[in-house]
């Protein structure tokens, strides 16, 4: 059975609740109907036009961002712009996009543990809290290093 975009982004927002993205972020889904058929999905950091074409050519069902495509009010959705051109090959090409920003930074298992973990820190607490979330992580590495030996580890 093939999920639906309902099912998918349903997922998503457990893993990144949506309540939990910064005041000024928007997240969640872009563009797409919840009853379309996912069998294909790609993630990427941002919804530039060349991801999207890519989308396009591997017949991608949904495309999943890091970062927000429209972060700020829009006024156009005409292909003479960047914006417009991406929103319409999403819609022409039949691809919800799906954003999961500071949602993902947050979440337990989400954008910062992964980086705190992939740079070996231990002990981790959060950067900041802001809005009541934990933004970026800080902790220590198992032993001494210098900057260049960490940069280049």
């Amino acid at each position: 059975m093939t999920a639906t975009l309902r099912d998918v982004v349903d997922v998503l927002d457990r893993l990144y609740p949506p309540a939990t993205a910064q005041s000024w972020d928007q997240v969640g889904l872009v563009t797409g109907d919840p009853e379309q058929p996912v069998e294909r999905a790609l993630l990427a950091v941002d919804p530039t036009l060349a991801v999207i074409d890519e989308a396009r050519e591997l017949h991608a069902d949904l495309l999943v961002t890091h970062h927000p495509l429209l972060l700020r009010g829009v006024h156009s959705v005409a292909t003479t712009s960047a914006k417009g051109a991406s929103v319409t090959g999403l819609v022409v090409g039949d691809i919800a996009l799906y954003v999961a920003h500071t949602n993902a930074d947050v979440a337990a298992a989400g954008v910062a543990e992964a980086l705190a973990a992939a740079a070996g820190l231990q002990d981790t607490r959060p950067l900041a809290v802001v809005e009541d979330q934990p933004l970026g992580r800080v902790g220590r590495l198992a032993s001494p290093t210098t900057l260049g030996a960490f940069a280049t580890a």
